[in-house]
């Protein structure tokens, strides 16, 4: 073999050699670009799912635990309200829930507390007094009775409403009562003058 030929054997292996970790490499680079891409959206399903309401994603929201919250701050989230046949039910106080009271439900609000419920869509507001525990669905932060949600806006065909639940008075863990964000609206609105009286918070004992 002579000189030319094996030199052109060789040009023609170092081509291939090049060719072959050219597109080795793309090939990694795409699978690595892809990685995080895949991972985010399989992360993202995964949080879609467990916002839907189904059966499963509402048995782990009743035996998952629940902080109750203390801090008289004020949160966003869904609201709904109690269907028909839990008229007369008893409620985590001891009380028959009133399909025509202003008892409602949170998961971590303690029981006893008064809070300013508005809707976010209509701007409508009511006051509330948590006396049950729920609602055990992703997502949702407080439950109504049917004439509270009327109150607010919440039509029986749509269900629910993005809400702002502002607290009035809390009860905290030693006996007192802490005002949160919504104690501090001028004393003409009555509602929540009232619920604050209706709380019995002694002011010696208020916390701010």
């Amino acid at each position: 073999m002579d000189n030319n030929s094996l030199h052109a054997r060789l040009r023609s292996s170092l081509a291939l050699g090049a060719a072959v970790l050219l597109v080795g490499g793309t090939a990694s680079r795409c699978l690595a670009d892809d990685g995080p891409t895949q991972a985010a959206a399989l992360e993202q399903r995964g949080s879609e799912e467990s916002l839907k309401n189904t059966q499963a994603t509402r048995n782990a929201e009743k035996v998952k635990h629940h902080v109750p919250d203390f801090s008289a701050r004020k949160r966003m989230g869904k609201a709904s309200f109690y269907a028909n046949e839990f008229a007369g039910r008893k409620m985590a106080d001891g009380a028959a829930m009133d399909p025509h009271g202003d008892n409602a439900a949170s998961k971590t609000l303690p029981l006893g507390t008064t809070a300013k419920v508005t809707n976010l869509e209509t701007g409508k507001s009511a006051v509330v007094t948590i006396q049950d525990r729920g609602p055990y669905v992703p997502g949702r932060i407080v439950d109504l009775s049917p004439a509270t949600a009327r109150q607010i806006g919440i039509s029986h065909r749509k269900g629910v409403a993005l809400v702002v639940v502002a607290p009035i008075a809390v009860p905290q863990p030693d006996g007192r009562i802490k005002l949160g964000a919504a104690a501090h609206e001028s004393l003409a609105d009555t509602t929540v003058s009232k619920a604050i009286r209706d709380a019995s918070v002694d002011t010696r004992t208020v916390q701010r």
